[in-house]
């Protein structure tokens, strides 16, 4: 593994950067002294962030051409749509090297290949390949214990990202489990016993939470390419069961959503003002694959088992993250898997800020 994590890849796969991507001068600046309150966040007052969840989080296959199934293995954590740190903006979508063009000195990003463990590439991607909701406890306790032990780490003073991405393979597995054990109900309540434990021990954290999708929308590549459905039988064996049906499928998905959606709307993560807590609904609200002109899947967004993202597919979908935190809570939009060659929006004028709940209320309280 840590031979992977230390060669130099030559590629040639499709990419989606945003070109001399800015905004404003004064949407682009610190705040002018350090923000007592989450809710007055701006993007350039982020000094650490991390990640946690599964092999989309460690972008398993993300850098893999052609059909090169078994390159899946490849942990390209560089090329993450959270806090992929390869390259530029220029030539990359991430939501960290969004963050480095407001702060240059951001840290944790992960770099090139290699596992959880490798520090020299993961940094704080804490995402293992395989992971379910019940993981991301144990995963919030190793970014806290990485966040202590690294000396030029102010995690108790600097204000902090944690982006949790998880419940794809929980849905993949779901139909084989006892209900009790793979129900939403499981779901949010895993969920909730990580985000707890960031609330108890990580202050001046913001916790981004990326929706759950709806793994039926894999059906639609299946139905294209029969290659993608005998990898998926064995890869997502519930979305490959052909004895559960698209309702059924796409219900499991919506449940998890909605249970997911009742940790921000409980408040039970808003009771002080340097932690929040909040939901970006973009893959949630995405009703449809990535398309060709002629409406045939876009097969380039995908990695060759049609499963996890190529470095096109992270770039699309960390378009939709920043773009989400960057709205209101509730009226964020649904992120666009067929790109429309519209760069990431700015931080609105009005409320330049991360975008909570409280601030998307009111955001004159903040300012």
């Amino acid at each position: 593994v840590l031979l992977l994590s230390l060669i130099t890849f030559v590629f040639s796969y499709r990419e989606l950067g945003a070109p001399n991507w800015s905004c404003d001068a004064d949407l682009m600046q610190r705040s002018k002294t350090v923000p007592k309150s989450v809710h007055s966040l701006r993007p350039a007052d982020i000094d650490i962030i991390a990640a946690l969840g599964d092999s989309l989080t460690a972008a398993n296959g993300a850098g893999c051409e052609g059909e090169d199934v078994l390159g899946i293995a490849i942990q390209w954590r560089g090329l993450t749509f959270s806090l992929g740190g390869d390259k530029s903006l220029d030539e990359h979508i991430s939501l960290a090297n969004i963050l480095k063009k407001f702060n240059p000195d951001v840290f944790g990003y992960s770099i090139r290949t290699g596992s959880a463990n490798v520090w020299e590439t993961a940094h704080l991607n804490a995402g293992i390949p395989g992971a379910h909701a019940g993981g991301m406890y144990d995963q919030a306790v190793d970014v806290l214990r990485r966040m202590k032990e690294h000396p030029e780490i102010d995690y108790l003073n600097k204000w902090k990202l944690v982006h949790i991405f998880i419940g794809g393979n929980d849905i993949c597995g779901w139909c084989n489990k006892e209900p009790d054990a793979a129900n939403g109900d499981h779901y949010r309540d895993q969920l909730r016993l990580a985000v707890q434990f960031l609330k108890d021990n990580m202050p001046k954290t913001i916790v981004v939470l990326t929706g759950m999708i709806d793994v039926n929308l894999l059906r639609r590549i299946d139905r294209a390419h029969n290659v993608c459905h005998e990898i998926h039988t064995f890869e997502c064996k519930c979305e490959g069961n052909a004895t559960i049906s698209d309702a059924e499928l796409s219900g499991m998905c919506h449940e998890y959503m909605d249970r997911m959606q009742e940790l921000q709307d409980s408040g039970e993560f808003d009771t002080s003002d340097d932690f929040t807590l909040i939901i970006e609904p973009y893959l949630s609200l995405t009703d449809d694959i990535g398309r060709n002109p002629d409406g045939t899947p876009n097969m380039d967004f995908f990695a060759p088992d049609c499963f996890h993202f190529a470095a096109y597919g992270h770039a699309i979908v960390a378009k939709g993250l920043w773009n989400n935190m960057m709205q209101p809570v509730g009226a964020q939009s649904a992120a666009n898997l067929t790109d429309d060659g519209i760069p990431p929006i700015c931080p609105d004028k009005n409320c330049p800020f991360i975008r909570t709940t409280k601030n998307s209320d009111d955001c004159s309280k903040y300012k």
